[in-house]
């Protein structure tokens, strides 16, 4: 027979496992936001009201990842990125489904202090991406890295986040997957920004029905979705959500020519500004453009987007018709 103490860990273990079983598959577009900042660059809390109801509103948005590249989330402090937490949740109760919480950090120490905060305050979720500067030298490495991280919520689904590009952290993710459940019960799923198809496609394959597979590149949403992705997390969605919503539901209905319709928009709107140089400040610009929120200009090293590509950015959105 187990003694009290052991039965109350079994029991706490189980309770732990079962909620990870249970817990609300999130199925649709997840719009990554950006750090409202005043123009002394500091954070502006004042904003995310407003912010969350032109999400769901004009939008059509109701789930939200906060702190994480769009957000400019390595370049704020840790007090910030739990400041921001706080009010994105308060501010969404009652209007968002879901609010994820990204904590990823290149201490681990910190990581697992924005977890417990994040709980501490019903965050949906959590999501935490490789360190980028020592980086895991193999897959195991990063497993008992998101492991450590994950333990310190132990009832938040976790997310690991995926972004090769900027972490230089390229294992084969569907590896990771096998499982790791087994390792980090709380495991939910990914946000998986690569343009790798195939190693994302095996992911799906093989662990559609166990794990919520977001995909994390706006302009090749459709093949993703037509892989099988179980929703996505993009930038654009803050101000092109309406439009990727209906391509989501003409895809459903088996539409595809009305969906590659709506996906060469953004297809389109996507590659131009990557050939005028599009990064977060350009994004961010775009965003004030469509919403009219006065979202500020990103924190150093990045620089506000010039006026002569807000111009650009401004002239696309007029001919594409997302702004008349």
């Amino acid at each position: 027979m187990l003694d009290g103490t052991v039965r109350t860990a079994a029991l706490s273990a189980f309770n732990i496992l079962e909620m990870a079983m249970s817990r609300n598959k999130l199925c649709s577009l997840v719009a990554a936001t950006f750090t409202p900042m005043t123009q002394d660059n500091e954070i502006n809390l004042s904003l995310i009201g407003q912010y969350v109801d032109y999400l769901v509103k004009v939008q059509g948005i109701k789930n939200i990842f906060v702190n994480g590249t769009t957000g400019e989330g390595i370049s704020l402090t840790t007090e910030e990125r739990k400041l921001l937490a706080e009010e994105w949740i308060s501010q969404g109760k009652g209007k968002l489904d879901q609010v994820i919480i990204h904590v990823g950090s290149l201490s681990i120490k910190e990581s697992q202090q924005l977890a417990k905060h994040a709980a501490s305050y019903n965050a949906s979720g959590i999501a935490v991406m490789s360190p980028c500067f020592f980086k895991p030298q193999n897959i195991e490495a990063l497993i008992e890295f998101l492991k450590e991280v994950a333990s310190a919520a132990p009832s938040v689904p976790f997310y690991y986040y995926h972004i090769p590009e900027l972490t230089g952290v390229s294992f084969n993710i569907v590896d990771l997957l096998d499982g790791i459940e087994e390792r980090i019960p709380t495991f939910q799923g990914l946000k998986f920004t690569s343009s790798d198809l195939l190693d994302y496609g095996q992911c799906v394959h093989k662990y559609k029905d166990r794990f919520d597979l977001l995909f994390g590149k706006d302009e090749l949403l459709l093949s993703a979705m037509i892989l099988g992705a179980s929703g996505a997390v993009g930038s654009t969605y803050n101000y092109l959500g309406n439009l990727c919503n209906k391509m989501l539901t003409v895809t459903k209905s088996g539409d595809y020519n009305l969906a590659r319709e709506h996906q060469a928009v953004v297809q389109e709107f996507v590659g131009y500004v990557n050939r005028i140089g599009f990064g977060v400040a350009e994004n961010k610009a775009t965003m004030i453009l469509v919403s009219g929120i006065p979202l500020g200009p990103p924190r150093l090293p990045l620089l506000k987007c010039s006026e002569e590509k807000q111009a650009k950015i401004l002239a696309k959105l007029k001919t594409l018709g997302i702004l008349t």
